[in-house]
């Protein structure tokens, strides 16, 4: 549509009740309009029109809630004692197989904007090292590359950006020579974009004059972006059968467990997740269920309250499976969702969008009054053969960065402090005595996991303070 004249622009605006987009088109420049138009060319009319028509309603979930069970999963004690379907000990070989055997890459998810943080990068720049200053990119490209030196075979990133993040991380991590990783072992690509509607009209926002309101399609975009990036022909060239997929705000991700992708292994899934229990009915997680036979999450915002309070015989939670979206897949089936038509539906939500009215002014809304169209990559579950979630401590391996100083949780504060922690518990398991109120850090280098450090542990002089605190 990029190539149209004004007169045919208008005419297909028009047709689908858009033509307002174009009302300020004598105001624009040369490349002004060519973007414009470029932008009007990328959006599917008739989805929009589609989904404006379902509203922010959807599926009764408080009905669906009702009639869920618990997921089929590998409970924390019965890993711990050897019960379950599966030992640990198995697990943790086949896992180790797949490593070695160079089958396993990392999907990151680094779309964000750190603005809620004060902060304005993307999120994955953001130093969060105790210690050290490190990066949430540094953090995770460092763990990617310490299980690659451990298990002797590449581990490559393939990360996913968005349009306004896209460009600084590149350049980012061109700086920092990707953190050690090889290029080849560094895909990044760029998720899609939505346009917000007016909630009442239907009609698409104008961020300004000469450019629509655009916001990123949510980490269920994921999929579709990997296709037409190239970046699964990489997959397929590469021998990566399964991948470990993570967010960025999250530095405490156990990034390719050979457990974890172990019994994802062993169960024969397709889709495996990471859960840590909820300790009250009122934890904001969403949580795993089976509803009519398929796994799904329930975001808490959904769930019930008499629901989430329910209880096992034990006292313990029935629903007790928070998400943290980390995730194993088999790439086989992130090709298979692709032919499956609305395999990943939108989810519709109200919020407040600036936006440039009939005058040209810039409108700041005081309610909410556009819709906004995300998909959300745990929509997979339902499709998933044999999904299974697998339970860890949240200690151990969930700290997001979320918020801003003064919230209860996920601040800067809350992550550095669960960092510092996690690498106490992990020297003093080993036999080191760490002095009260030392920050302590360690490098993904030095020692990746608990394992890591109880292997340094064994070497003379392993223990000393400057092979383990990050400087």
């Amino acid at each position: 549509m990029g190539n149209l004249s004004e007169s045919e622009l208008r005419g297909r605006l028009q047709g689908v009740g858009q033509e307002h987009l174009v009302q300020f088109w004598g105001e624009l420049d040369g490349g002004a309009r060519a973007e414009l138009s470029r932008q009007i060319a990328a959006v599917d009319f008739e989805q929009i029109a589609n989904l404006f028509s379902q509203g922010a309603g959807g599926c009764d979930w408080a009905a669906m809630a009702r009639r869920a069970t618990p997921p089929p999963a590998m409970r924390l004690a019965e890993r711990q004692r050897g019960g379950g379907k599966f030992s640990a000990a198995d697990a943790k070989k086949r896992g180790v197989e797949a490593l070695r055997a160079g089958k396993v890459g990392v999907l990151l998810v680094a779309g964000g904007q750190g603005s809620r943080l004060g902060f304005e990068h993307p999120k994955g720049m953001y130093e969060i090292g105790p210690t050290s200053k490190a990066s949430l990119l540094q953090i995770h490209f460092e763990k990617a590359l310490a299980a690659a030196r451990r298990y002797g075979a590449a581990v490559p990133i393939y990360m996913m950006t968005s349009p306004v993040t896209h460009d600084e991380q590149t350049e980012f991590l061109r700086e920092h020579k990707r953190f050690g990783l090889p290029e080849d072992d560094v895909v990044l690509f760029c998720q899609g974009t939505m346009p917000a509607v007016d909630a009442k009209s239907g009609k698409l926002l104008l961020a300004d004059k000469g450019s629509l309101f655009l916001s990123p399609d949510g980490h269920g975009g994921t999929v579709a972006a990997l296709a037409a990036s190239g970046a699964i022909a990489h997959m397929r060239r590469r021998g990566i059968e399964h991948l470990f997929y993570l967010q960025v705000d999250n530095p405490l991700t156990p990034i390719c467990d050979a457990e974890f992708i172990g019994y994802h292994l062993l169960a024969n899934s397709e889709l495996t997740s990471m859960a840590v229990p909820k300790q009250t009915p009122q934890d904001r997680v969403g949580v795993f269920a089976m509803i009519d036979g398929q796994m799904q999450v329930i975001e808490y915002s959904d769930l019930p309250e008499d629901v989430a309070a329910e209880s096992e015989a034990s006292g313990s939670l029935k629903f007790w499976a928070g998400s943290i979206a980390v995730h194993v897949f088999g790439v086989a089936f992130l090709e298979r969702a692709l032919a499956l038509k609305n395999a990943l539906p939108f989810h519709i939500a109200r919020k407040k969008v600036p936006f440039v009215d009939a005058s040209g002014s810039v409108v700041q809304p005081k309610e909410p009054n556009a819709l906004k169209f995300e998909r959300f990559i745990f929509d997979l579950l339902p499709h998933a053969k044999n999904p299974l979630v697998v339970e860890f401590e949240e200690c151990e391996v969930f700290a997001p960065l979320k918020n801003a100083p003064g919230a209860e949780r996920d601040t800067h504060e809350y992550v550095q402090r669960h960092i510092v922690e996690q690498h106490r518990r992990w020297l003093e398991a080993a036999g080191t005595r760490v002095a009260e109120g030392a920050s302590v850090e360690i490098s993904p280098l030095w020692a990746l996991d608990a394992e890591g450090v109880a292997s340094r542990a064994d070497r003379p002089a392993g223990l000393n303070r400057d092979t383990y605190l990050r400087a």
